[in-house]
């Protein structure tokens, strides 16, 4: 087999393609089958993060306004945020999604893919079974098997990647039905293998619900119960001291880089100590006036919310491995996001990615 850079050994020419931005590998993919083979070799984006190459992606789900299709209606996209680089674009807009994304659809990040599920339609109002994802490494869309029946609304979604196991899962529970009926049931969608499997229905019936991948598990919050998923004994089980404390409904919780678990409550960030105790760590900045939405990578949190100044977009990144050396939590350093104005609305959902 020919060298892939010619004079060059090949962990010399993966180390040249390892430092290639994440956004040129479309290109790269489209060169020949043996760099496909390499950006899709787990090890490849393993070498990237342990050398600290790999860059946190924040993707949104953001309303733009057109008139050239639905002029009545708010149409929906999704944007990339760059927190290395401070760089905001557009995503590839999804063939299948003729008239924006679905409004409220759940975004779920696994490996160097992103999956949408569900939402509601545009042009039909009607609840979408819609699966779509897409692949940052070949920069293309692909149709996923249909989100199962009864058609769910408000459900909580969270994904987990193994990748040394090769298992991509992303979880879906709660909500609601067409009726407005609330649910107890639960399904795991394998992403490489395409395919959905039911899980044991949960013992309470969430509804506006909110997941997240902690330490392995599914959890699945909301604003008096939290229960969680172990895939090991593939049951559920009550974790109180994981329901959110105060009076935001629902709680905008997220998980961190250090298995620990943070929440946005009014005006402070909290994390949550061994015994289920919560402390504050950090006050939003002066700026914002209300913390909508919060994503977390390796030693960072960016949080995202309406600002004072006519309600524009404001986001802001925390440095969670300073905030242990803070003495109160008004000392907490924030670091600005310039948010272009084409980029200051309302975020309906938000995911983040390593690549």
């Amino acid at each position: 087999m020919e060298d892939m850079i010619p004079g060059l050994t090949d962990d010399v020419e993966r180390e040249c393609l390892a430092r290639v931005p994440y956004n040129a590998f479309p290109t790269l993919f489209s060169v020949c089958k043996r760099w496909r083979q390499v950006l899709r070799d787990p090890t490849f984006h393993r070498f990237r993060k342990s050398t600290g190459i790999a860059q946190p992606v924040v993707v949104l789900v953001q309303p733009f306004f057109t008139y050239s299709t639905w002029p009545e209606h708010t149409v929906y996209r999704l944007v990339i945020f760059e927190p290395v680089t401070g760089v905001w674009s557009s995503l590839p807009p999804c063939p299948n999604f003729t008239y924006g994304l679905p409004h409220l659809c759940r975004l779920a990040a696994v490996g160097t893919e992103l999956v949408v599920v569900g939402g509601r339609r545009i042009d039909t109002c009607l609840r979408s079974n819609g699966v779509h994802v897409y692949d940052f490494v070949s920069g293309e869309w692909r149709h996923g098997s249909s989100l199962p029946s009864p058609l769910r609304f408000s459900f909580a979604c969270a994904a987990t990647h193994d990748s040394d196991k090769g298992c991509r899962t992303v979880y879906v529970a709660g909500g609601h039905d067409a009726s407005r009926r609330a649910l107890r049931s639960a399904l795991a969608y394998d992403v490489a293998g395409d395919s959905w499997k039911p899980l044991p229905d949960m013992v309470s019936e969430p509804f506006n619900c909110r997941g997240v991948i902690l330490r392995g598990k599914f959890l699945v919050l909301d604003r008096h119960c939290a229960e969680a998923f172990d895939a090991a004994t593939g049951s559920w089980g009550p974790v109180e001291e994981f329901v959110p404390q105060g009076e935001e409904f629902p709680a905008m919780c997220i998980a961190g880089w250090d298995g620990s678990i943070y929440q946005c409550a009014g005006r402070e960030v909290m994390v949550q100590l061994d015994g289920g105790v919560w402390a504050s760590v950090a006050e939003l900045p002066g700026e914002m006036r209300v913390a909508l939405h919060a994503v977390a990578w390796e030693g960072k949190l960016v949080v995202m919310g309406v600002g004072t100044r006519k309600g524009a977009l404001v986001a802001n990144i925390l440095d969670i491995k300073a905030i242990t050396t803070m003495t109160t939590p008004a000392s907490a350093a924030w670091t600005n996001v310039e948010v272009p104005p084409e980029y200051q609305r309302y975020v309906d959902a938000a995911c983040c990615l390593v690549i």
